[in-house]
């Protein structure tokens, strides 16, 4: 993507913003919208992609009276426009530093003007005659996608962008006013929107003829610079037979350079086999871990912590406990936190002592059920 050469200065910079703000009022004075605040404008804004625009205007064409089909023509014609317009969109907003890209603008006032024109009798009819009259403009912008423009047609083409979004105001205003059939046809040929067209046309003449210097400008350069690599061709060609020598040698090195990458490759596949076995070899012990058996003495020994002198002594004292040595079935029941994992542990320890005396055996596990 190309990037306007950054020679315009932060002065350059602050007088687009204030003509773009400018161009922003003027469109909320004659449509009522402020078109930064646009419900359209955000949909835009979080588009990535040209398709991604051209699909929130089609859904807005297929709001078109059910009982007309919409033209084909004004997809045919936003399809292009579109991509050359998002595609030209942030070289223009990043190289001169505007806050709101004026093609998001114009986004925007399109979408805004296709609302405005569903519900209208021939409004399809007016708003093909008004895209074919700016669609040089959007073929003007291609070139701007591959070509760095300078400051000076930078400054243009924002101008002309903001004709663009003024002969949307004005379009979008006339069909708002619910004019009739026969007013809607004449709308091409009112002074003001003519007025604005005419301007459009005195600043594309104006960016072409810009383009037109430039280029020959750049010419100029390009000759001289033709002549100095003339001289420096003749240059070259005396070193040339040096180089053939040194390339006779370089071939030498190379050859001993192939033997020495040969054996490198034998010991890398030797270290390759070696890592491959000791990846192996871990895996296989990180298995055997998750698989080993759990240690039930790390829960009890937490339990067993939260212990102090006397801690279940109660319990076994009473006849619960007594009845339960000849029964199969304790059952402890309580709340999260209410001490049964500290009764139970109190309880393991009890029968870890009958044990020693040979009165008892014993197994012991925690299980915790997550919820």
């Amino acid at each position: 993507m190309s990037r306007i050469r950054p020679n315009a200065s932060s002065s350059s910079s602050s007088n687009f913003q204030s003509v773009l703000n400018a161009a922003l009022d003027a469109y909320e004075k004659k449509t009522k919208n402020k078109l930064l605040t646009h419900p359209l404008a955000a949909q835009f804004q979080s588009c990535d992609s040209p398709t991604a625009i051209l699909s929130v205007l089609e859904d807005i064409i297929r709001q078109f009276d059910r009982r007309r089909r919409s033209d084909e023509r004004l997809t045919n014609w936003l399809n292009p426009t579109i991509s050359v317009l998002y595609t030209f969109s942030s070289t223009l907003g990043q190289g001169i530093g505007l806050a709101f890209s004026p093609a998001n603008a114009i986004f925007s006032g399109i979408g805004v003007l296709l609302l405005a024109a569903k519900d209208v009798d021939t409004s399809q009819d007016v708003l093909i005659g008004i895209f074919v009259r700016i669609e040089c403009f959007f073929k003007r912008l291609e070139t701007y996608t591959e070509v760095q423009p300078t400051a000076a047609m930078a400054d243009v083409i924002v101008k002309i962008m903001i004709e663009v979004l003024s002969i949307l105001a004005i379009a979008t205003k006339e069909i708002k006013q619910g004019r009739s059939k026969k007013f809607l046809k004449k709308l091409l040929g009112k002074k003001d929107i003519e007025d604005a067209l005419k301007r459009l046309d005195t600043l594309t003449t104006e960016e072409a003829r810009m383009a037109i210097a430039e280029t020959l400008n750049v010419t100029h350069r390009v000759d001289d610079k033709v002549d100095k690599v003339d001289n420096k061709v003749d240059k070259v060609d005396d070193k040339v037979d040096k180089v053939d020598d040194t390339v006779n040698r370089v071939d030498d090195t190379v050859n001993r350079v192939d033997d020495t990458v040969n054996r490198v490759d034998d010991t890398v596949n030797r270290v390759e086999d070696k890592v491959t076995v000791f990846f192996d070899a871990n895996e296989r012990e990180k298995l055997q871990n998750w698989l080993s058996p759990p240690d039930p003495s790390t829960n009890h020994n937490i339990a067993r912590k939260a212990h102090h002198k006397g801690t279940a002594s109660w319990f076994f004292r009473g006849s619960i406990f007594k009845r339960w040595t000849s029964s199969p079935l304790l059952w402890i029941h309580g709340k999260p936190g209410s001490g049964k994992s500290v009764l139970c542990s109190g309880i393991i320890e009890d029968i870890k002592a009958q044990r020693e005396a040979g009165s008892a055996i014993m197994a012991y596990f925690y299980l915790r059920l997550p919820r």
